[in-house]
């Protein structure tokens, strides 16, 4: 899955971030501490772990929790490391950093499906389907995997799936509204309600229409020894963070407020933090039992089966993944509690 690359804040969500390692820690600051990495400046991803802080869920466990603030050093590299216990990531970035030899497993996946889509201006009457983008541009994000996938959408389509690419970052979206590049893959609870608020208005095609498999948007990783190590304090921090999701997902309203309030004057536009966790919480976090955080062989199998099935997956030692992985090994519900 292309990971999310959103400027979702101001220069004060940074800022706020810094102080939460101390001012939002569940307790008083102590080699016990519980370390969680952010992937990103604080948003409506990390909502759940946000609500968890605020409304107490991790001091009715006792845990003293601290959150890392997002730098140049991934959440998966920190948490294999030991730098951080857990840490926000993607299945994507998971499948990765685990096939690499990372000492982690993905514990709870607070988005049950793939929250990104392929983005087109909507009066672009020439691009109607995935095939459309047959020679069109671009504007990307350099993530593993992504040309990849946009290739097999659009083959899926009919399409031949050559396209040119510019890597652009956040830049991207911007390249699409004012028409230098012809598409980009969009978060739909973000970038696609801030296009439409702007006047921007996109039309966007569906992975999973088109025959290419769903995928976790986000999941949350551990470090495997340490979760061995100390199973108790494990089991109760994923229990309070499923369910700071599950109150996300069951009163958006609420948790976009506690989100706020733990980072105040983060967010420029307090309406999209709240619009963006109410289409989360109606369309990507509840499974059929309606459970945050469960993942099941089958999403791991699909996306991750085809990252090793196109030859992207690389070893501890650096070569190609010749063997496919057993992908139960990537994830574990162990934590959750149960529905």
């Amino acid at each position: 899955m292309i990971s999310v690359r959103r400027v979702l804040a101001t220069t004060a969500a940074l800022a706020a971030t810094l102080t939460m390692i101390s001012g939002c820690s569940s307790g008083t600051e102590s080699s016990d501490a519980i370390r969680f990495a952010l992937d990103w400046t604080p948003n409506t991803n990390h909502t759940g772990f946000y609500v968890a802080m605020q409304e107490g869920y991790f001091d009715d466990a006792g845990l003293d929790v601290s959150i890392l603030p997002y730098n140049n050093t991934s959440p998966d590299t920190l948490v294999d490391a030991g730098n951080a216990e857990f840490g926000i990531s993607t299945q994507s970035q998971a499948t990765f950093a685990r096939a690499a030899g990372a000492d982690t497993v993905s514990v709870i996946a607070p988005l049950q499906h793939r929250a990104t889509g392929i983005g087109v201006k909507a009066d672009r009457s020439d691009i109607t389907r995935p095939r459309d983008l047959d020679g069109k541009v671009y504007a990307g994000f350099g993530d593993p995997g992504e040309v990849e996938t946009l290739q097999q959408v659009i083959r899926n389509d009919g399409g031949t799936g050559d396209f040119t690419t510019v890597t652009l970052g956040t830049s991207a979206y911007e390249a699409v509204y004012s028409g230098q590049a012809d598409f980009t893959v969009s978060y739909l609870a973000w970038e696609g309600l801030e296009a439409e608020r702007n006047g921007t208005p996109m039309r966007y095609f569906q992975y999973t229409d088109y025959g290419f498999p769903d995928a976790y948007s986000i999941v949350i990783n551990g470090n495997q020894q340490w979760m061995k190590d100390h199973p108790e304090e494990a089991a109760k921090f994923v229990k309070a963070v499923q369910r700071g999701y599950q109150t996300a997902a069951e009163d958006p309203d609420r948790a976009a407020q506690d989100l706020i309030d733990a980072n105040p004057g983060a967010f420029t536009d307090e309406d999209l933090v709240r619009d963006s966790q109410r289409m989360l919480a109606a369309d990507y976090m509840l499974d059929a039992n309606g459970v945050v955080g469960t993942q099941n062989l089958e999403t791991w199998s699909g996306y991750s089966g085809f990252l090793f099935d196109n030859g992207l997956l690389a070893g501890p030692d650096g070569n190609t993944l010749t063997q496919k992985p057993n992908w139960s090994e990537y994830f574990t519900n162990e934590y959750l509690d149960a529905p």
